[in-house]
């Protein structure tokens, strides 16, 4: 079976990380990510879309830790028609820089309560862009993406970020409240993780 033998997530967030592990297998015989390397520090996301930010992080780590790793980023984030958009790429400061996941969703909650006219579409999508780099060169890139709407109050105390507010199509429930496997199943994640499997699959790993 074709695998990576080392792969560094770019991210100190212990719970993406947690999920990646569980979505990869065993098709990674080693996954760490930023928090074995402090060294590092804290990578500014000065990027306009998914691509850039992701960009920006794995080509930043890529160029540390050099020819012999693989590093696998992403950016991702919440998508809000009736907030245009909103809060995109600053998901995970939306309630400004180091604000806690739960004062990011209670902004949310604040502006849809804001806009809502009883006709504005609460639809909303998950999506994340994911980039490969090695040796400081970008590789290759992933995407996925699920479509769902925000719930009127918060639901479940599984998962991490906006998942207790998102309802994916055809459920009743939010990502806060569904397992681990349902969720990973369909997530915006787990869609851009089965195309990088299956790129695995496709190479001879070094």
């Amino acid at each position: 079976m074709t695998r990576l033998l080392r792969l560094v997530i770019a991210t100190g967030n212990a719970h993406k990380t947690a999920e990646i592990r569980r979505i990869l297998g065993d098709l990674v015989s080693s996954v760490e990510d930023l928090s074995a390397y402090p060294e590092i520090g804290e990578i500014e996301e000065t990027g306009e879309t998914f691509e850039e930010n992701a960009s920006i992080k794995a080509l930043s780590v890529s160029r540390v830790l050099g020819e012999s790793t693989w590093v696998l980023s992403d950016d991702s984030g919440l998508e809000v028609d009736a907030l245009g958009g909103h809060p995109g790429v600053y998901s995970a400061r939306y309630a400004g820089a180091g604000a806690s996941d739960a004062e990011n969703r209670e902004k949310l909650l604040e502006q849809m309560q804001q806009t809502d006219s009883g006709e504005q579409s609460r639809d909303a999508r998950f999506r994340c862009v994911m980039v490969l780099a090695r040796g400081a060169e970008k590789v290759t890139v992933f995407e996925g993406s699920v479509e769902g709407s925000i719930a009127e109050t918060e639901k479940g105390e599984r998962g991490f970020g906006y998942d207790s507010l998102f309802i994916p199509d055809g459920y009743c429930e939010t990502f806060g409240e569904l397992s681990g496997e349902v969720k990973n199943s369909m997530s915006h994640r787990g869609r851009a993780l089965e195309q990088f499997k299956r790129w695995i699959a496709g190479k001879v790993a070094g």
